[in-house]
């Protein structure tokens, strides 16, 4: 699969979750992920794309630990599989949230 077309099925993916998987690009740092992903309930992910195997280059990889020790969490997704699972896990979310808020408040 060509990377053009994981990012098309991963925006359609995230689109349909409610999420906006927005283009990232920073003028003034080089090495930033693909995408900046806003997911409902206020939660914010970081995803490169990439061909399946590929691995991140070093400034990636750099960029990627350092948004990382700042809590945001960056995902390398490689294949259909690894969107669907990151899919998975922010369907838990939603569903998580739509739980804490029917809980009774004390």
């Amino acid at each position: 699969m060509l990377e053009k077309e994981l990012e098309q099925y991963f925006r359609k993916q995230m689109l349909y979750l409610g999420a906006l998987p927005l283009k990232f690009v920073s003028p003034g740092k080089a090495g930033v992920p693909d995408r900046i992903v806003l997911i409902p309930g206020g939660h914010v992910l970081f995803a490169e794309l990439k061909r399946p195997g590929e691995d991140l280059r070093p400034l990636q990889q750099y960029v990627a630990r350092e948004f990382s020790l700042l809590g945001f969490p960056v995902r390398v997704l490689d294949s259909q599989v690894s969107v669907d699972l990151l899919a998975g896990e922010i369907r838990y979310l939603s569903e998580r949230r739509d739980l804490d808020a029917r809980r009774p408040k004390p």
